[in-house]
Order: structure tokens, then C-alpha cells, then sequence
């Protein structure tokens, strides 16, 4: 497994004074992976970058990269590539010299140099705009040249702090695929910084997610969505509507909670539940269903109607019931009948296997 991780942080702290942004970090980076670093604003996910790009430098603990610490190793000997959200281009150079530039720094031959300049730009298929300069191109292909140049050089990772942010949304979703498309031509390890979960789930082979400076959960992004292991996990990946009960029994991996409003619900549980747990019980919308559909489910209820929404792929609607006053549920397709309207009483459901279930 060792020859596997290009990456490890152990017990790594990063504080600025009485203020500790990295909280004994503990992660491995497998060789050739897409990893996302997932969190809010102050989470800690961008000092983590910096502190492997050698931009920061760890209070204590210790990153080591292909087996070998790296502290006290400049950041131009590391073999690592960067690519920030302003792209950081050099505006008086064209496109094949902002590429050339980190070759010459590493006083590389110039047939060489040419050769990988062709090869980066073929990548990034900007072949044809090799003499233009920054400020005459797009955002997506100044986003290009960035990305081409923190891969000319062949580095043992690449890190990309953020660097979707400045487009606007539809190019970046453009830019979400042809990244992932770009990370499986050249297998080349990649960090990537985001908030924005579905960039993190689309793009990804594992997600890590932050919050306050501590790593909460590192897997990929469908076990994230289907098992979150806390709280915040549930409701920071993807839409979530909560309850919250005790557990009054459990059959090995089934159990009943008694909600907060008196309510019984049958789920699946972790083994980390104990009978008398405080707990938070989640459920996706995408998961319940309403009307006929929800007869067949272990968990059933009456709820009201309150507000329908019709958003293209699905309608959405908003439920009122003893458990909640705001439980969202979406709805791909209505038969003929069209989705019920505000004020419907209406049958409420899900499946034991559906719930998610923490501790509280």
C-alpha cells in the first residue's frame, strides 16, 4: 500500500497564533487519484493545499511526498504544480512561453523544452493559440493554459486551488468534465479545493470533507452521500431533510427511533448507535415518495401539501407533518394526474434502507 500513496499528511497542525486553522491532520493521497478537498470558507481545506505546495508551512507534524519529508524543501523542488483560481498567467508572455517558463527555470535543454510545450498544449488542445497572450483569450482557455502549465513539467501532483471559481456557470460545468477527462488522459495525482459539493461529486474519485479544521470524512462520493458518518457530513453533501428522535430498539443492523414529535420510524443503522442515542435521522428527497408509491414503504405518514415547484426534471414539494414542517420531496414523474396541489392531504413515505442515521 506504502508505494501507493504519493501523498501523507500525519498528525499535521497549522495554528496562527491562538487561532488553529488544521487540527492533527491525518490522510493519505493514492498515487494517480482525483481528490477533492471539500469544506466551507475557514475549514482549513486551502491551508492544507498550501502547506504541500510549500506556500505554508505546518506548526507541527509532518507531509511527506513519495515517501520523503518534504520540510525545508522549496517549493520549486518539490515537483508539485499549482493552479490557482486567478490563474496567476504572465500577462506580457505569450501562451508557449507561460508554458516554457518552469521548464527554463529547471534549465532544461530548448529541444526539450519545445517538446513539451507542443505535448502540454495538445493536452489542453490550445495548439492553435500558442503566440496569443493571456488577456486575448477566453476564461476557459486562460484556465487551460494554467492547467497546461502545472503539468509540463511532469509533477508528482498537481494541486488547484479553486480554480473554476471565476467562470460563470456554464462554462464550468464544461470545465468540470473536460478536467476529469484531462485527469484520466495523463493519470497525473490531483488535489482539488472546493465548497461547491456536486463540483467535488462530479469530479472526483474520493472526496475529503472539512469543517473547523478537522478532516471529517474521507470516501468516495457515493458512500459520502449514502453513508455520512456525522451531522455535518448529512447535511453539507447534497440536500437532506432532517429528524431527530431516540433509539428505543435495534436487531442488528435495523432499529425503530421514536421521534421527537412521538413518531416510530424502522432504519437501517451504523454500529456506532446505541439504544437510548440521541439521533439525527436524515432522508434524501430524491428518497420518499408520496401517494401510491409510498404504500409499500416500512415508514408511512400523513403529511399537507404546502408549496409544489415545478423545476424541469422533477417537481419539488414541500410537506408539513407532526415530524416536520418542511420536509422536501422530488418527484421525477406524476402520470396523468399532474403532482397534488397546495393543501392536498397526501400519503408520505420511505424505506428503512433510505434513512441515515447519526448520533446527535
Amino acid at each position: 500500500m506504502a508505494g501507493n500513496v504519493v501523498t501523507r499528511y500525519e498528525n499535521v497542525v497549522k495554528s496562527y497564533g491562538a487561532l488553529t486553522v488544521v487540527k492533527g491532520l491525518n490522510l493519505e493521497v493514492r498515487r494517480g487519484e482525483f481528490l477533492s478537498l471539500l469544506g466551507p470558507s475557514g475549514s482549513g481545506k486551502t491551508t492544507t493545499l498550501m502547506m504541500l505546495a510549500g506556500l505554508e508551512t505546518p506548526t507541527s507534524g509532518r507531509i511527506l511526498l513519495d515517501g520523503v519529508s518534504i520540510e525545508g524543501i522549496p517549493p520549486h523542488r518539490r515537483n508539485i504544480g499549482v493552479v490557482f483560481q486567478n490563474y496567476a498567467l504572465f500577462p506580457h508572455m505569450t501562451v508557449a512561453e507561460n508554458l516554457a517558463y518552469p521548464l527554463k527555470a529547471r534549465r532544461m535543454a530548448r529541444p526539450e523544452i519545445g517538446s513539451r510545450v507542443q505535448r502540454a498544449l495538445e493536452i489542453v488542445k490550445l495548439e492553435s493559440l500558442a503566440e496569443r497572450r493571456p488577456a486575448q483569450l477566453s476564461g476557459g482557455q486562460q484556465q487551460r493554459v494554467a492547467l497546461a502549465r502545472a503539468l509540463v513539467f511532469e509533477p508528482s501532483v498537481v494541486l488547484l486551488d479553486e480554480p473554476l471559481g471565476a467562470l460563470d456557470r456554464q462554462l464550468r460545468e464544461t470545465m468540470q468534465l473536460e478536467l476529469k477527462q484531462l485527469h484520466s488522459e495523463t493519470s497525473v495525482t490531483m488535489i482539488y479545493v472546493t465548497h461547491d459539493q456536486g463540483e467535488a461529486m462530479t469530479m472526483s474519485d474520493r472526496v475529503a470533507v472539512f469543517h473547523d479544521g478537522n478532516l471529517l470524512q474521507c470516501a468516495p462520493p457515493k458512500q459520502l452521500y449514502d453513508e455520512p458518518e456525522s451531522a455535518f457530513v448529512a447535511e453539507f453533501v447534497g440536500e437532506n431533510n432532517r429528524l431527530s428522535g431516540t433509539l428505543v430498539s435495534r436487531d442488528g443492523e435495523q432499529g425503530s427511533i421514536k421521534t421527537d414529535a412521538g413518531m416510530m420510524v424502522a432504519s437501517r443503522l451504523s454500529s456506532k448507535v446505541r439504544i437510548g442515542d440521541q439521533v439525527l435521522l436524515y432522508v434524501r428527497p430524491e428518497r420518499a415518495s408520496i401517494g401510491v408509491a409510498a404504500g409499500t414503504c416500512e415508514n408511512r405518514f400523513e403529511a399537507r401539501v404546502v408549496d409544489t415547484i415545478f423545476q424541469g426534471d422533477h417537481t419539488r414539494l414541500r410537506l408539513d407533518f407532526p415530524a416536520s414542517s418542511h420536509f422536501t420531496v422530488k418527484q421525477n414523474f406524476f402520470a396523468d394526474t399532474g403532482p397534488p396541489a397546495v393543501g392536498d392531504r397526501v400519503r408520505l413515505g420511505w424505506s428503512a434502507q433510505a434513512l441515515q442515521v447519526v448520533q446527535a
